[in-house]
């Protein structure tokens, strides 16, 4: 699953306010103004007893892999792997709304779905372990702290972990561009429901999207045949959590 260093204010702030997993230390870059996020970080990493150090910013840089860390990083416990079957479950008496990515490859985008996915109100993720990205430091600062929030499961097939939800009595609904009901019509959303997401490129693979009880697409109307992955999460995501919120 990855998630054990963390760059970026807002993921390494969520991560020491959501106290979900231990964090072993913050690192932060010498010369830097702390005030605002980078304030309250220090101020909960004092509270919380975790190892502040501070370091020159040209060794801070070769320690950080992401493009702007922002001058802090953290190091923590790997994030826990649910099932699915603790996914399927009702969380706070609602039925679950699951997100499942289905072979995302770019972490950013993997970081950004999870991000749009934990405002909508989604109670866990699905993500494939094998040609697909899993959350590393970058899909991490994409996610600005959604990731210490939604529970996720690392399955060994996408299209397996469908017909496994489905024997749960979960709904599985599959964005793509070619189907042939709107997302905006779909009857399934105020149910146990998990959206399928596909690929940057691709879009669902041809088992995943056999697998799905639904298959709706997101109506275009400008002159672009296609949505970015993490944007078509967003609309998917808002749209079911509109429909549950009707019920």
């Amino acid at each position: 699953m990855g998630g054990d260093r963390v760059e970026g204010r807002q993921a390494v702030r969520e991560l020491l306010l959501a106290g979900a997993r231990p964090t072993h230390e913050v690192v932060v870059a010498a010369g830097q103004n702390q005030s605002g996020l980078l304030a309250q970080i220090v101020e909960l990493a004092a509270e919380l007893r975790v190892p502040l150090k501070e370091v020159a910013k040209a060794k801070f840089e070769s320690m950080t892999v992401t493009e702007a860390p922002q001058g802090v990083m953290a190091r923590a416990a790997p994030l826990h792997e649910h099932d699915l079957e603790e996914l399927a479950r009702p969380s706070d008496g609602r039925p679950p709304f699951l997100l499942v990515l289905d072979g995302i490859t770019d972490p950013g985008n993997v970081g950004a779905a999870l991000r749009t996915a934990e405002c909508a109100g989604v109670t866990g993720a699905v993500l494939g372990k094998h040609r697909a990205a899993h959350i590393t430091p970058a899909a991490a600062k994409a996610a600005a702290g959604a990731v210490e929030h939604v529970p996720m499961a690392l399955v060994p097939g996408i299209p397996n972990a469908l017909a496994r939800l489905a024997e749960l009595g979960v709904w599985s609904v599959g964005l793509d561009v070619a189907a042939p009901t709107s997302v905006y019509d779909m009857s399934v959303a105020a149910d146990a429901v998990a959206l399928v997401v596909g690929s940057e490129g691709r879009g669902l693979s041809r088992l995943a999207r056999q697998r799905c009880d639904v298959v709706a697409t997101i109506p275009l109307a400008g002159s672009l045949s296609s949505l970015n992955a993490a944007a078509a999460t967003a609309i998917g995501c808002f749209e079911v959590a509109r429909q549950r919120q009707a019920h």
